[in-house]
């Protein structure tokens, strides 16, 4: 047993070693959950005499089950043939391979993925007759992923509106489409499942006596169909044995549920409670730290992280005056710890809430002509929502780019097929000029070849408002203007399909505008510079995509990974914690439970970062910095005084922004008031709402009757005071 149990600390030995039953481990971050599991299984085998076909190891990842059997298998000695590891789908797979005949499932059943599903989907959508921009297909594979999770089926489907009721229809005939092809989805493997565990009480014996012994990774991640496989499976000797950690649930999304831990020790009473809290990642710091911010949460078992390492630099806190200067701190501070030797580049991470906020962190990378890796996301200016918007721009700065045209065409869809589209861009091409043109002569009444009338009127009624975008660049700011395209072709409705990615596409163009409204007072000129700088910044595919380069990615990425420096951007209020949990505690748990997991990622440096004033979604507003910093010891925090403190030490440093101007060109501009009425070149007309000085000049906040309300440097914006 010795090479079993050696090098495990007191904790972690009386997981591994104790007796077969009912076993809750909550290990914290860093604390050797994988070690755990896998000396566990060599435990079993090597001291219990347990067969190896006789375990059933599950986990949420191919990678972490393949990792599970080969550390296992080096601790042994030898294969652990005949053990079942793997994932929660691929061993439900395998069960209904064998028995899913009992539920109506054939032997060959086919597995849809994703896109398959959706176009399912939008295939049932029609045939109901339904209007997919009313019940968007996403929109509803969302609905239907749900219910599935909760093990509802089509007849339980929660009705508490007319929406869900289409919903209830589309998910019913949805099922009897994938039955009718003998398919199933993701969900239905855990659904069906668990349908047969329950109504065949001789396959559920059967199964309990085959695997004897049931190990569960990651187990606050599972959702109530994979709970209820875990409670089913569980034999008589319930030797079951899960890890998890309530504070890293983080995936509610998904319909993971971290109280699945107390389902746990409801279900299972005698069950023994074993805490792993010696971390071995992050220095004492930075665990009280996280210690501290994730004490605050209701409903969690009490533990306290520790470690052995000694020492440590403290945790840096700095208030940036926007999103520009927060990622030119972070490059800067990246050059300067390579630079001393302090850290290589691979060893750093940077983290935030929101895909969004990639954008300024890229830019200042690229700015720097520094490599970078973008894990588990498309880099900004490539996402396909990004992409969509910059065509149209393209479209209106040049009428004549044919590859952006074919791209938006019908996107979103305006009654423009494929067969017209195809139609379109044959006549040009036979015509020998572009489709722009040849739309041109379509409205002055020419025909074009194998278009018929309800053709052409689509392509007249996108032609009339692409007309009106040439007429608008002439006069409109760029940000103004995008606004307009994304509102004439209701992109924000396209893309809100109220699924998480939607609401994540949405907010990826709301930062693109605020990007574009930063070329308003350019005029004309600020179109072409904006769309030149903007591929510039898209050529980043040119760096090295190698290991020794600083990480970019979002907080829900960042679970299962360490680094020895992490920085955390976007501490404010409203981007984490994010506002739509403000009013919901636990959307609120949730957002502290993501900052823990971010914080406890670090292993020697953690960076804090939050801004002073943040553009998003075209609005440039001054900043709450988050609630979860108030949380933090002071004497961790680098430096002197209190969050208070490092905010008028960023006002002070706004002295130097923007910093296209020195101190002596800044113009000191005129004066405004609080009430006085003002007309915007582009803005229109609108009343002064606040006022505050700002090196001379005068920051102003304006409610313009048509655009909202916006930030405005007094000496730079073109406005004229109204009488009254």
């Amino acid at each position: 047993m010795d090479d079993i149990l050696a090098g495990l600390n007191e904790q972690q030995r009386e997981a591994v070693t104790a007796p077969p039953g009912p076993i809750l481990v909550l290990a914290g971050p860093g604390s050797g959950k994988t070690r755990v599991l896998t000396h566990r299984i060599a435990y079993l085998v090597r001291h219990w005499g347990v067969p190896p076909f006789r375990i059933l190891a599950v986990t949420f990842t191919n990678k972490a089950a393949r990792e599970m059997r080969e550390r296992t298998e080096r601790l042994l000695g030898g294969s652990l043939h005949g053990a079942t590891i793997g994932t929660f789908h691929s061993v439900c797979a395998r069960i209904l391979r064998q028995d899913g005949e009992r539920v109506g499932l054939g032997r060959g059943f086919v597995i849809y993925d994703s896109g398959d599903q959706r176009n399912i989907i939008r295939t049932v959508i029609r045939q109901l007759d339904l209007d997919d921009k009313l019940y968007p297909p996403a929109s509803a594979h969302a609905a239907i992923s749900r219910a599935k999770n909760e093990l509802l089926p089509p007849e339980q489907f929660p009705i508490r509106s007319y929406r869900d009721e289409v919903y209830r229809r589309i998910y019913e005939a949805y099922q009897k489409t994938l039955r009718a092809n003998q398919g199933v989805d993701f969900d239905d493997l855990l659904m069906l499942t668990v349908q047969l565990l329950r109504e065949h009480p001789d396959v559920r014996e059967a199964y309990q006596r085959r695997w004897q012994h049931l190990l569960v990774d990651e187990f606050q991640d599972t959702n109530m169909a994979q709970y209820e496989i875990v409670r089913l499976l569980a034999g008589p000797e319930q030797s079951v044995f899960v890890v998890g950690d309530e504070d890293q649930s983080i995936y509610a999304f998904r319909g993971a549920d971290y109280r699945n831990v107390q389902r746990f020790r409801q279900d299972f009473p005698n069950a023994r409670v074993i805490l792993l809290e010696e971390n071995y990642r992050s220095t004492p710091l930075i665990l009280e730290a996280a210690n501290a911010v994730i004490s605050r949460n209701p409903y969690r078992t009490p533990k306290t992280l520790r470690t052995r390492r000694k020492g440590g630099p403290k945790i840096v806190v700095y208030e940036a005056y926007n999103e520009i200067e927060e990622a030119q701190f972070v490059v800067d501070e990246i050059a300067r710890l390579v630079a001393a030797g302090e850290a290589n580049p691979g060893d750093i991470a940077i983290m935030y809430r929101t895909n969004a906020q990639s954008r300024a962190l890229e830019e200042a990378f690229v700015a720097r002509n520094m490599p970078y890796r973008l894990v588990g996301a498309t880099r900004f200016y490539e996402r396909r929502e990004i992409k969509d918007v910059l065509a149209y721009l393209r479209i209106v700065h040049n009428p004549d780019d044919a590859l952006s045209l074919n791209r938006i065409i019908n996107v979103p869809p305006r009654r423009i097929g494929k067969r017209t589209a195809t139609a379109l861009f044959a006549h040009a091409e036979r015509e020998g000029v572009s489709p722009y043109r040849v739309l041109q002569a379509l409205a002055r009444g020419e025909k074009i070849p194998g278009v018929g009338m309800s053709g052409e009127r689509a392509l007249l009624d996108f032609f009339d408002m692409w007309e009106g975008w040439l007429d608008m660049r002439e006069h409109m700011g760029m940000g103004s203007l995008l606004n307009q395209i994304i509102t004439d072709v209701r992109y924000f409705a396209y893309l809100d399909d109220s699924t998480e990615e939607g609401r994540s596409r949405i907010e990826n163009v709301q930062e693109l505008i605020g990007v574009a409204e930063t070329y308003n007072e350019m005029g004309p000129d600020g179109l072409p510079l904006f769309l030149e700088e903007v591929a510039l910044v898209s050529d980043v595919d040119e760096l090295p995509e190698e290991v020794g380069a600083p990480v970019l990615l979002t907080l829900h990425m960042a679970k299962g990974l360490e680094f020895p420096v992490v920085f955390i951007t976007g501490l404010e209020e409203g981007l984490l914690p994010h506002s739509r949990s403000l009013e919901d505690p636990e959307g609120l748990a949730e957002e502290r439970r993501l900052f823990y997991v971010g914080m406890t990622r670090a292993k020697d440096r953690l960076y804090l970062l939050y801004t002073f004033r943040r553009t998003r979604y075209g609005m440039d507003d001054m900043n709450t910095p988050s609630r979860f910093l108030k949380d933090i010891p002071e004497h961790v925090i680098e430096g002197e005084g209190t969050l208070e403190g490092r905010r008028q030490q960023a006002i002070a440093r706004e002295t130097r922004w923007p910093r296209a101007f020195d101190e002596s060109s800044a113009p000191a501009g005129p004066r405004y008031r609080v009430g006085e009425r003002v007309r915007h070149k582009v803005f229109g007309e609108g009343i002064v709402i606040e006022t505050r000085d700002s090196r001379g000049d005068q920051e102003i906040t304006v409610a313009f009757e048509e655009v909202g309300v916006k930030h405005l440097l007094a000496s730079l914006a073109p406005l004229e005071r109204l009488p009254g």
